[in-house]
């Protein structure tokens, strides 16, 4: 019986955005967009003081790199924009060669990016064990929190109680409806109240000068030289791993709240086209926001490419349009916003007594010390290569006593068949010589691998090395039980690992 056929109209309706056909998700969207936007203002002006840029540098960044990862991005909902780790790495350059130099950067960074996506790099996720992704997220949330303290010390008084207020209706309002995100209700509501009651309070206006116009495309002031090329390429290449360190990281942590899959390729790719687009508008490049982003996802429920693009567009409205009005926004409202965010992300299970009591301690220090890694640099691209590589280390040490080799000599006397099992690898065999008794043993010497695996040189090379200290004896060393690919190395690299022959 042949399927009823689908009318054009069908067909069309099921090729549109959900927030196209459901005014649920339209609002959804709208009101993350907006909502995320008024976080991102005062973030950006502080990214930009310590790139030691003009703020409106980070405006402009945040907004050409939301707007753009929006259409190119591979990970819908997540926010991209100026950001404190790519900030720190091309501040130094700012200082000493100027803007122009920065700008060049960011592009050719951008470029590197576009490269880095084509070649695969984002297929090096799969080897960031769990315990890293949880201490990432973990430092993170320290590092949100960490940067509202200076917005809590040396304040006003009334500061404190504005922030209470904030917390408590972030936290109840969601009880009554989730009709509007809490955040913005939090941040209008404190808004009217100082305006109000002429309560005097640091606001956004007091971060930094909003700027007045769009930016223009330009090229960057600087010449054209093999010279100029030597001296951004280090910060570019730097910037551009960080951005897609941590951009990846982020993207994989939304693919596991939203039980959804994104595209690391796209998004590696996305992330080189934004920031070259950023650079040919001025801005000082970024990456993707995990704060915002989980303001976005986890705080607003936003779920499609809309909010990402609303964010960056309703953020140069809001300095352009609205600037007046969102100068007097309280910092104590933002900061409000900011500490549930940390309060969400951070994986409260993981810090837990009964989950430490069953954790391997391998796995634990492997959390500690990528917390500790990124929390004492501030870049959290350096605590996920450190964390990821001690994993690397505590799996290694933990696999290499999987290795383990049985005696058994013939009732005849002649022959000892070794049996081996395991994997084999760089690890494992070092090992492995100190385990045959080479003067007691007899002429004929049986290494049975049958139950055991050859992964590296290494484990070639220490063959090699059995059967050549067996052979200074007199004795002959037979190896069996091969599987195909270990028999496929070992005939490969077996006696050309040393200069005798």
């Amino acid at each position: 019986m042949s399927s009823p056929a689908v009318s054009p109209a069908e067909r069309l309706r099921g090729l549109k955005p959900d927030w196209l056909s459901d005014p649920k998700v339209w609002r959804t969207e709208v009101l993350a967009g907006l909502v995320v936007a008024l976080a991102l203002i005062p973030e950006a002006i502080s990214f930009s003081i310590i790139a030691g840029v003009d703020p409106k540098i980070g405006l402009f960044a945040s907004f050409t790199m939301a707007v753009t990862i929006a259409i190119v991005g591979g990970r819908r909902a997540m926010i991209s924009a100026a950001t404190g780790a790519v900030a720190l790495v091309i501040g130094p350059l700012n200082r000493e060669h100027g803007l122009g130099y920065l700008v060049a950067a960011v592009i050719l960074a951008g470029v590197f990016q576009i490269v880095l996506g084509a070649l695969g790099v984002a297929r090096l996720m799969r080897f960031v064990p769990r315990s890293v992704m949880v201490g990432f997220v973990n430092a993170l949330a320290i590092l949100i929190f960490m940067a509202q303290i200076p917005h809590l010390v040396d304040v006003p008084w009334a500061v404190y109680p504005l922030l209470a207020g904030g917390l408590a209706l972030t936290v109840l309002f969601p009880k009554v409806t989730k009709a509007v995100p809490a955040p913005l209700v939090s941040i209008v509501v404190l808004t009217v109240m100082t305006v109000g009651a002429g309560i005097a309070v640091p606001t956004v206006g007091d971060e930094g000068t909003l700027p007045s116009s769009l930016p223009v495309p330009g090229l960057p002031d600087v010449p054209f030289t093999p010279h100029t090329l030597t001296v951004i390429a280090p910060y570019a290449l730097a910037m551009a791993l960080v951005g897609l360190m941590e951009s990846l990281m982020t993207a994989k942590l939304v693919d596991d709240i939203t039980e959804t899959r994104s595209n690391k390729t796209r998004e590696s790719i996305g992330q080189g086209v934004a920031n070259i687009v950023t650079g040919f508008f001025g801005g000082m490049g970024g990456c993707a926001m995990i704060g915002q982003t989980m303001i976005n996802v986890k705080v607003s429920g936003a779920r499609t490419r809309l909010s990402t693009f609303l964010a960056g567009a309703f953020l140069m409205v809001l300095c352009v349009v609205f600037g007046p009005v969102v100068s007097d926004i309280p910092m104590a409202a933002l900061v409000a916003v900011m500490v549930m965010v940390c309060f969400g992300t951070f994986d409260w299970h993981s810090i837990a007594p009964a989950t430490l009591r069953r954790m391997p301690a391998g796995e634990i220090a492997v959390m500690v010390i990528t917390v500790a890694c990124v929390v004492a640099t501030g870049n959290l691209a350096v605590g996920v290569v450190v964390g990821s590589v001690t994993a690397m280390v505590v799996f290694a040490k933990r696999v290499a006593h999987l290795a383990d080799v049985t005696a058994t000599t013939d009732p005849d006397g002649r022959t000892v068949v070794y049996r081996v099992t395991g994997e084999l690898f760089f690890a494992s065999s070092n090992d492995l010589v100190g385990r045959f008794d080479y003067a007691g043993d007899p002429d004929r010497v049986v290494i049975d691998l049958s139950d055991a695996h050859i992964w590296d040189a290494s484990s070639v090379a220490t063959l090699d090395a059995i059967e050549a200290r067996y052979g200074r004896r007199g004795k002959t060393v037979e190896v069996t039980g091969l599987n195909a690919p270990s028999a496929d190395l070992r005939g490969r690299l077996s006696g050309e690992l040393t200069g005798a022959h």
